[in-house]
């Protein structure tokens, strides 16, 4: 197990997983998304309201990872995608079959618009030592997701704590 944490900490502040969205910001994902919520805010409904506010149609900040999941299938790709691969690859590194994400936090940066193709990244920040909670016996992870337009601004980083472990038998 000592190699298989060596290779996680060895990549601790690596940048990986940096890939452009399959999909440009469209305002149809905003309505929908919107009205499920019966989010009835005129910034992201009223242009004239979202022109004199943030300089036109903005995008809901709690959509940020919405624009970066991956289409589990897309034509001529052989694997499905997943957000959050960071994770998954700590799970099987470290032979934790068992994860929950414990905490996140998001910070902005500029309004992702209509029309705006995300582009992200993914960081390891952090493995812990282990731990043994009422769930089982594993490590305590970070992994922040940076987000950034194609001009290359900052828009967001989520900042995931994730708790990967075995079972108590």
């Amino acid at each position: 197990m000592t190699d298989r944490l060596d290779e996680a900490l060895s990549l601790i502040d690596r940048a990986q997983y940096e890939e452009e969205g399959e999909f440009d910001v469209e305002r149809g994902y905003v309505f929908t998304s919107l009205a499920a919520a019966e989010n009835g805010n005129p910034l992201f409904w009223d242009d004239d309201v979202a022109q004199e506010i943030t300089g036109g149609p903005v995008a809901p900040p709690s959509m940020i990872s919405v624009w970066f999941r991956p289409h589990h299938w897309v034509p001529g790709r052989e694997t499905s995608g997943l957000p959050l691969q960071v994770h998954f690859d700590l799970k099987e590194m470290l032979e934790l079959p068992e994860a929950v994400m414990t905490g996140n936090e998001v910070v902005f940066g500029e309004p992702v618009r209509p029309g705006d193709r995300l582009s992200t990244r993914q960081f390891l920040r952090s493995v812990s030592d282990e731990k043994t909670t009422k769930l089982g016996t594993g490590r305590f992870w970070v992994i922040d997701v940076e987000y950034s337009n194609q001009r290359e601004e900052f828009v967001a980083r989520e900042t995931w704590t994730g708790f990967g472990y075995r079972r108590q038998a």
